[in-house]
């Protein structure tokens, strides 16, 4: 009896093995065949064999052979996956900063296996480590699976909120309440992966990172039908890709001033169809439009005397508001004298944006300064 039910299975042991130990460079001869099937418990010789490959090409399956010697060796090439695309996966999950180190060698075995054992050694054996930053959120799998379902479902999410402190322990957000948020979508941005929500309190999106949250629940109560209009209105592509939407703010369209060199880096950053206009021999403008926040400003202090801010002068005037707080941090600092940070500039949390007095965010109704009417498109 156990012979006859594994002789049901021959044509998928077959193709088990011809998955995931053949390719080109690796044909099974029919010997070789015969003695793993035997091994099997399963009945199989050269003419049985080459019956079952016939059924299974007339099936569909492309198996394939060469001859060595006076033998037929067999093979498979089509595959789920080539194995550049298996490549670019495992790169993928290498770069991924919310994955962890323990989790990530995991995910690349896996997605190894999937190209057969041949290719899986060649994956495996010249993995590149593109990323020496992994976070330590064990648990951010089975965060995503839950949030999933939620998002599925339409259902609430509550969880706990925290950063890490000097000695590496987490601090949890507002005495390690719980936060309840209206799920809208999963979001990666620049090696993390966010989920956005919708704040009732305060009426406006919010972006949480998953590596930071804990003891993730998906609630039985429903999410708020102001939420379900905002997921209708709102334009995922442009909200993902506006840049510095990440780090919280009001959007902002400004005119940056910079040097021909950095040309790449505004395209990086702004994207390949940023309008680009030539003020002067070694000086170009661009109108963009970016999320105005102290993360903007670290952005713009990385190229020194080659990119400014012109325009609108109420962005002119806050970057000079950081400036100078920064510059009063640093004598203080020099003298060995205490301060608070950051004084009245306003701060921002990750969750809610920047914190500024509502009058510094009026829509601006000067004058565009030296704005021609080539980009009254982009003004507007």
């Amino acid at each position: 009896m156990k012979s006859e039910n594994n002789q049901k299975i021959k044509l998928l042991k077959i193709m088990d093995i011809l998955q995931q130990e053949s390719d080109e460079e690796h044909p099974i001869r029919t010997s070789e065949f015969c003695r793993r099937l035997q091994e099997m418990h399963i009945s199989c010789d050269t003419r049985t064999l080459g019956k079952d490959m016939r059924f299974l090409n007339e099936q569909g399956y492309e198996i394939l052979y060469r001859m060595l010697g006076h033998e037929k060796a067999y093979y498979v090439m089509d595959r789920s996956f080539s194995v550049p695309e298996l490549r670019i996966l495992i790169d993928a999950v290498q770069a991924a900063n919310f994955i962890t180190e323990k989790k990530t060698q995991e995910l690349t075995a896996k997605i190894a296996a999937l190209g057969g054992g041949y290719r899986a050694e060649i994956l495996k054996g010249s993995i590149v480590r593109f990323n020496t930053r992994k976070h330590s959120n064990e648990s951010v799998l089975y965060t995503v699976d839950t949030l999933e379902q939620a998002l599925l479902q339409k259902k609430k999410i509550s969880f706990l909120y925290f950063a890490l402190d000097e000695n590496h322990e987490r601090v949890y957000r507002f005495d390690k309440r719980r936060y309840t948020e209206d799920p809208i979508a999963l979001i990666y941005h620049e090696d993390n992966y966010y989920i956005m929500c919708f704040n009732l309190k305060w009426g406006h999106v919010t972006n949480y990172r998953i590596d930071r949250m804990a003891d993730v629940r998906m609630e039985e109560e429903d999410i708020d039908r102001r939420t379900e209009e905002t997921m209708r209105k709102l334009d995922f592509a442009g909200y993902t890709g506006e840049a510095f939407r990440m780090y919280g703010g009001e959007p902002k369209k400004i005119k940056l001033l910079f040097a021909d060199e950095l040309l790449p880096v505004v395209y990086d950053k702004f994207g390949e169809d940023t309008k680009v206009k030539r003020v002067r021999e070694g000086q170009l403008e661009a109108f963009v439009k970016v999320q105005l926040s102290t993360t903007f400003f670290g952005w713009i202090c990385q190229f020194p005397g080659q990119m400014l801010v012109s325009w609108p002068p109420s962005v002119v005037d806050y970057i000079d508001s950081l400036r100078d707080g920064i510059n009063r941090i640093m004598a203080k600092v020099e003298a060995c004298e205490p301060f608070e940070a950051f004084g009245s500039t306003g701060w921002y949390t990750d969750e809610f944006g920047p914190v500024f007095p509502e009058e510094e965010w009026d829509e601006e109704t000067e004058d565009h300064g030296e704005e021609t009417e080539d980009w009254d498109e982009e003004a507007e």
